[in-house]
Formats: structure tokens, C-alpha cells, sequence
């Protein structure tokens, strides 16, 4: 198996590759600077350039890349670069797919759970509407960025992906410092779901996906979402450290600007269609998921 890989620098995408190499499967990721290896290949998104060639004889391409959600204040200039970044490089791969005869046959995109903005009390799965805010239309038009490559006949699966637990960065990067501290307690009122997910279970259900005939929009995360509460307590507890002190909604407000309404929101999501389609959650509770990524 041969897959193309683009944004393989974050989080996910570093273990992604890495998971994938373990197992003798070849990875060409698409860089931005000067080549440093035979595995890599330069392309320039924001000028719409890849070389088609570069896929042919792939059997898939994973979509990765975007600018960090959470990396900076949302300034107007910011939010350009999330969507640009997002963008350029999804329209530029399905693009270059479809304009292959006989290229990859699958692509695997990156999206958000964002995409139902704030669901409060309400389950929902893929079925589910979008919802408001900038973060929802964003990923509505993220994934309306991949459409060439689906008109094209290629299956196309969107990773609507949760809050991805690892020791390596992502929420808990943020979150451990001010626990540990014991100044951190729950964000706003603390009732608002977080739809988490392992690293490892992260990197399982993209390769599931790579591997079996799921497409369309597929929510990656633990079949069990909980409150910001509940998961700053747990995460306290296994830190041994209290988790008292609430950070309000106003103080978010001042330091993330429009970022908080957002870190306020939640998402009551569901793994329905990787479920349904048979995929083990390796962390199936979120205690488990913070035992792991704390080595625990």
C-alpha cells in the first residue's frame, strides 16, 4: 500500500506517519520547504501546485493540513489563515486526484466536529445538521473543498475529528500545566460536552477508514462524550491535584476573544458510522483515554 500524505508535521499527522511506516506501508508526504528524503515532495497550495504525478500509483491521500484552531487569538487576519490553510490545500489535492484517470482511489480529508457548532443536550451523529459559528462554516465549506475529487468517483471519507488526547500536544498540552498547577478547574459552566478521542484511537479509526468502504462525513471520537467538568476532574484526579477553581466565561472571553464562544460550546458527538461499520474503540471511556496519553 502506497498513501500520499499532507500535513504530516501535527499532531496527527506525525503519528499517523509514523504508525503507518511500523507496518511497511510506503508514505510520500507533501512539504512546503526543500525536500529533506526520497519520501517527500514539495508543493505550494496557495498557489494551487502539485504535481499530479506525484499521486499516480498511490492508493490514497490523506488530507491533514490546516493552521492550529487554538494556535492564536482569533483576529480577522487569523481566520483567514484558518481557512486558507484548510483551503488551498484540500481544493489542491482533490483537484489534482481528479484530474488523474487512474490515481488514488480514496481520500481521506480532515474536518471537526465543529461542524455542529453548539448541540448542548443533543446526541448527534453524522446525520446532524451544521451548525453556527464560525468554526461550523468553516467546515462546511473545508469539506465542500474535497467535492472535485467525489465528482471525480474517488471515495471520500471526512474526518470529523474531537479533541484528540495525547501526551505529545493537543488539548492536554494546554490543559496538564494549569492542572498540575491546581489552578485549573472547569471552563465556563463546565456542562458543555467535549467529544475526546486517544491519539492511538485517533490514529486507528483513520486507518480503518483508509481500509474499508466508509465515506461521506465520519465522527472521529470515544463512543461516550463527557462534560468539561467531568473530564478536567478526572484529568485533576489522576494528577492528584484539585480542580476547584473555574475559569469563567468572561476571562475567556478577554484572552481568546471570538475563539471562546466556541471553547464554551460543545459537542454532543457520536462515533455512529465507525461503530456501525465495526470499528474498537481502544480507549472507550475517557479515563482510559487520559490514563494512556498521561502514561498512566
Amino acid at each position: 500500500m502506497r498513501v500520499v500524505l499532507a500535513g504530516a508535521s501535527g499532531l496527527i499527522g506525525t503519528a499517523l506517519r509514523k504508525s503507518l511506516r511500523a507496518d511497511d506501508v510506503a508514505v510520500t508526504t507533501l512539504v512546503r520547504r526543500p525536500p529533506a528524503g526520497p519520501d517527500e515532495v514539495r508543493w505550494a497550495p496557495e498557489r494551487v501546485e502539485l504535481d499530479p504525478g506525484v499521486l499516480a500509483g498511490a492508493d490514497a491521500v490523506v488530507c491533514l493540513s490546516g493552521a492550529g484552531v487554538g494556535e492564536h487569538r482569533w483576529t480577522d487576519s487569523y481566520k483567514s489563515a484558518l481557512r486558507s490553510s484548510r483551503l488551498d490545500s484540500m481544493g489542491t489535492v482533490a483537484s489534482a486526484m481528479a484530474g488523474l484517470g487512474d490515481g488514488p482511489g480514496v481520500l481521506v480529508a480532515a474536518s471537526a466536529v465543529g461542524y455542529y457548532g453548539d448541540t448542548g443536550e443533543r446526541v448527534v451523529d453524522e446525520s446532524a445538521p451544521r451548525g453556527r459559528g464560525f468554526l461550523a462554516e468553516l467546515c462546511e465549506d473545508w469539506e465542500a473543498a474535497a467535492r472535485p475529487a467525489a465528482e471525480a468517483g474517488i471515495r471520500v471519507a471526512h474526518l470529523r475529528t474531537g479533541l484528540v488526547l495525547s501526551g505529545d500536544g493537543g488539548l492536554l498540552k494546554r490543559l496538564k500545566p494549569i492542572v498540575t498547577l491546581g489552578v485549573g478547574g472547569r471552563l465556563g459552566s463546565g456542562r458543555q460536552f467535549m467529544p475526546w478521542i486517544s491519539l492511538a484511537d485517533e490514529i486507528g479509526a483513520i486507518r480503518f477508514v483508509l481500509e474499508h468502504d466508509v465515506s461521506g462525513p465520519v465522527n472521529l471520537s470515544g463512543p461516550d462524550p463527557v462534560r468539561n467538568a467531568e473530564l478536567i476532574a478526572v484529568l485533576a484526579r489522576l494528577l492528584h491535584r484539585p480542580a476547584v477553581v473555574a475559569t469563567p466565561g468572561f476571562a475567556l472571553r478577554i484572552v481568546l476573544g471570538e475563539f471562546a464562544q466556541d471553547t464554551l460550546a460543545g459537542q454532543r458527538a457520536v462515533p455512529a458510522k465507525l461503530l456501525a461499520a465495526g470499528f474498537t474503540h481502544e480507549h472507550a471511556d475517557v479515563e482510559s483515554a487520559l490514563r494512556w496519553a498521561l502514561g498512566r
